[in-house]
């Protein structure tokens, strides 16, 4: 049901005509505009009315919409059933691999699965299962303490589900965590952001993730120093047998996984190409600043200026901007896939030079929701593996033992590294990064703080409980032989403090539940146990970070078993 707008108080406390006639206005404009949704829904894929009858809008995302219906599965029996509208736009490729994900991985251990999916022409819905579930903040601080820890079991339970298939969720958060209180049921939902680990079993991820490898790589090449040589090249483009060779490649794929979805009228399906990263990533318009995103205006007044025109730059010639000579002296070799080799002199200050500016920044899987991605994907990282999963699901541990929903919130990437560091501490953030191939620059360090002492301070209602003060730095630096970014300007001194990053209000990152019962039971005597497992989903090295499986052997869940 929709709360109750809040209203200036009136005599004798009742609410004017005009107040309820605007609300009733504004709920009749959301009723006829659901009511126009299910209509075009229908017209698009007229087979759904011959199924289900379509009650209500549900929700609604960047790249889907879904719906609740019903379906006379059985004389007398009506089943309810949740409609995922993917929108056209989405790359065949993607809706199909999404699909395997449920039909393969889904269907048991809290893993969504799928009943039936209809297609016309660019137009696909897939039919799962309904689970009533209740909102995580709405109950964030009424569960008691043997409800977190099944909680978090349940969703370990479907991590390792998923994990076990080399399926990569990116983006486990509460709301694609579906929590039935009453009944005690589970269910993980929302692939359409997963990628495969190298050996997954999914096979359409494994093209997926190809693709989009090929598509990254020339990228990059094409503005950098390329070869062990040192010399600049460009990559040649792909033959048409070669082109066709890789369509026929993708068209086999879907043989062999039995899921077909044919080529639509006047190919619309194939209209947005593999090209368009946003598509193969499942990239949400969370962040403003995507990992490719289009030059900024200080990009193209560098490249007008010819200040260094890293596309056009001959090693060669005489009219380049930037001698061979220095050329030479800033290459050096990379680890990475996709090889940008050229550095500057501004490293590890706070101002960003003009080499730095006209280089695009590492492209790397960074897709999911802002306060749930791991330090590897927030420093771009190329090897992203299902401890990403593991994070996501540490930041909600670290919800439920704190009180506070959403817990982290930045409005980038550079931010939200800063954050993290006021928590996990700015020391053992750099070390982490520089195990997986980054460097990071601090301003100033900034201590790991007790993850008990946080929690417990930040749970309790008492409003004279101290606060903890945190200084963080002025500026975080990224230098990956890529792009660097510092967030000086956009971060000023004071703001990433304890309260700013877990207090609600008009800027905080979190907030705390809306009003409702708090259950104290079993929360006078957390365990170390539960904190010691934060700590181990919170490991900032991905390498050393608790899995799934290890997770539900933890003494934290002594005594359960799935």
């Amino acid at each position: 049901m929709e709360e109750p707008m809040e209203l200036s108080p009136l005599r004798g406390g009742d609410r004017g005509p005009a107040d309820d006639s605007l609300k009733k206005y504004e709920q009749s404009v959301k009723l006829s505009g659901i009511k126009r949704d299910i209509e075009k829904l229908c017209e698009a894929v007229p087979q759904l009315v011959n199924v289900f009858k379509i009650k209500d809008k549900i929700g609604e995302g960047t790249f889907s919409s879904v719906y609740l219906a019903t379906a006379q599965l059985q004389v007398g029996h009506e089943e309810k059933i949740a409609l995922k509208h993917l929108i056209p736009a989405s790359h065949p490729v993607r809706i199909a691999a999404e699909l395997q994900c449920l039909t393969v991985a889904g269907g048991q251990d809290n893993v969504m699965g799928v009943k039936y999916c209809f297609r016309k022409n660019d137009h696909v819905v897939i039919a799962m299962p309904y689970l009533e579930h209740e909102s995580f903040l709405d109950i964030l601080n009424s569960l008691s303490f043997q409800e977190v820890r099944e909680y978090m079991f349940n969703l370990f339970i479907a991590l390792k589900r998923i994990h076990q298939f080399g399926i990569v969720h990116r983006d486990v958060k509460p709301s694609n965590f579906l929590y039935n209180r009453r009944l005690k049921k589970y269910a993980l939902v929302d692939f359409g952001l997963a990628q495969g680990t190298p050996d997954t079993k999914i096979e359409l991820l494994k093209f997926v993730q190809s693709e989009a490898h090929q598509e990254d790589c020339p990228r990059s090449k094409h503005h950098g120093v390329t070869g062990q040589k040192g010399s600049l090249s460009r990559p040649a483009p792909k033959t048409l047998d070669q082109q066709y060779a890789a369509k026929t490649s993708v068209k086999r794929s879907y043989a062999n996984a039995q899921v077909h979805i044919k080529q639509g009228k006047d190919g619309k399906e194939g209209s947005v190409g593999l090209s368009v990263q946003r598509s193969v990533f499942g990239e949400r318009n969370f962040n403003i600043h995507s990992s490719i995103s289009h030059e900024s205006p200080a990009e193209k007044l560098i490249k007008q200026s010819r200040t260094v025109d890293i596309i056009s730059r001959k090693p060669a010639t005489k009219k380049t901007t930037v001698s061979t000579k220095a050329v030479a002296s800033v290459m050096r070799k990379t680890t990475s896939p996709c090889p940008v080799v050229l550095t500057c002199d501004c490293y590890g200050t706070d101002r960003v030079c003009s080499i730095c500016l006209s280089r695009r920044q590492q492209v790397a899987p960074r897709a999911g929701t802002p306060g749930f991605r791991a330090p590897e994907v927030l420093t771009k990282c190329p090897n992203q593996t299902t401890a990403i999963d593991m994070w996501s699901a540490g930041v909600i541990l670290l919800s439920l033992l704190s009180g506070r929903y959403p817990f982290y919130k930045a409005s980038d990437d550079l931010t939200a590294l800063a954050q993290i560091m006021t928590i996990r501490g700015s020391r053992e953030t750099i070390q982490a990064a520089k195990a997986f191939g980054k460097s990071v620059l601090c301003s100033k360090e900034v201590p790991a703080q007790d993850l008990r002492k946080l929690c417990e301070r930040l749970r309790s209602l008492d409003p004279t409980t101290p606060k903890i003060a945190v200084d963080p730095p002025e500026y975080v630096c990224l230098e990956n032989n890529a792009r660097k970014t510092s967030s000086r300007g956009q971060t000023p001194p004071g703001q990433h403090s304890e309260d700013s990053l877990c207090k609600g209000d008009s800027d905080g990152c979190g907030s705390r539940p809306r009003e409702c019962t708090t259950n104290l039971e079993g929360w006078d005597a957390v365990p170390d146990e539960a904190y010691d497992l934060l700590d181990k989903l919170l490991d900032l090295n991905p390498a050393s970070r608790i899995t799934a499986e290890a997770a539900l052997l933890h003494p934290f869940f002594k005594d359960m078993s799935s």
